[in-house]
């Protein structure tokens, strides 16, 4: 089922034919839409994502919506962004139909936990994926555009922590923040050979997934009803994300570079946008949201194996 129509995109119809689109974690939630976004406007996309089964079914299922009215398509490829090698086969798969002329750096993890209760892997778990695997891919996109003398777009997926921290979520908070500086880097260094980097900072957009992870319902009472300390009093719809990463990714938007745009309804400048609020948990909370984010991994493990 699709999660757009034309009518939810604020832009022509068409307006990316001809460009091609690297997104990762594009299987599902904010990746999918954004992919969606893009397929009916005409560009051809690739998703990236460790489970082949689901990325290969969403590229059927936008290619066979949409696209074939836009005349975009999707294209689905498993690929492990943790492994440097993997990252490099895969992207001369895709650069054998061309360059890329945008990438949005969207594969994520995250959970809630008090630091104190990490361990080393659930750290790694993070940070393999968020900041390591996607330097990588944008390292080995990069390369190959500088050589060729092309323009591109990098959009990278951060949160609005990396201005204020994330207790919490200190892994993903670390993370995004130094993909944030690597956004304001590279935008500087690579800028004047024609590749922008920008990056997007969303607030609450609930997907199946992360929200799991981030309010477990044994712990935090469930549903996807909006934080109090967010001004516009509701969470993000998935069609404002969309459009504001094609604005991001078309050459339209040329001048912006090295910024991140949060889209939150005002919610970090209220009350930090963050889980500062779990502070007042104990031991019993904690143990609850525990047994409830493990149940939601033994589901995505199951689902892998079938």
């Amino acid at each position: 089922m699709s999660d757009l129509a034309m009518d939810d995109l604020m832009f022509r119809p068409g307006l990316m034919k001809g460009q091609r689109i690297l997104i990762t974690g594009g299987g599902t939630g904010l990746g999918k839409v954004m992919a969606e976004a893009c397929v009916m406007l005409g560009a051809e996309v690739y998703i990236w994502g460790r489970r082949g089964s689901v990325i290969e079914a969403t590229a059927k299922e936008l290619t066979d919506g949409q696209g074939h009215v836009a005349g975009g398509r999707c294209v689905g490829m498993a690929c492990d962004i943790r492994v440097p090698e993997a990252i490099h086969d895969a992207m001369d798969e895709v650069w054998a139909g061309g360059a890329l002329t945008g990438l949005v750096n969207n594969a994520a993890g995250n959970f809630i936990s008090r630091t104190e209760d990490l361990s080393p892997k659930g750290f790694d778990a993070i940070a393999n994926i968020v900041f390591r695997g996607s330097f990588f891919v944008t390292l080995d996109a990069g390369k190959r555009w500088l050589a060729e003398g092309k323009h591109a777009s990098v959009v990278s997926i951060l949160t609005t922590w990396v201005w204020h921290g994330g207790p919490f979520t200190v892994p993903s908070a670390m993370s995004k923040a130094g993909l944030n500086v690597m956004t304001q880097s590279l935008a500087v260094e690579w800028g004047g050979r024609g590749i922008r980097l920008n990056a997007i900072a969303p607030g609450p957009f609930p997907t199946e997934g992360a929200w799991a992870r981030l309010n477990p319902s044994s712990a935090v009472g469930g549903g996807e009803k909006a934080d109090p300390t967010i001004p516009l009093g509701r969470n993000g719809e998935m069609r404002e994300l969309a459009n504001l990463a094609v604005y991001l990714l078309d050459p339209g938007s040329a001048y912006v570079n090295g910024q991140t745009i949060a889209i939150d309804g005002g919610s970090h400048l209220q009350g930090g946008g963050g889980f500062s609020r779990l502070a007042a948990w104990g031991d019993a909370e904690w143990e609850a949201a525990r047994n409830s984010i493990k149940a939601s991994n033994e589901k995505d493990r199951a689902q892998r194996t079938v």
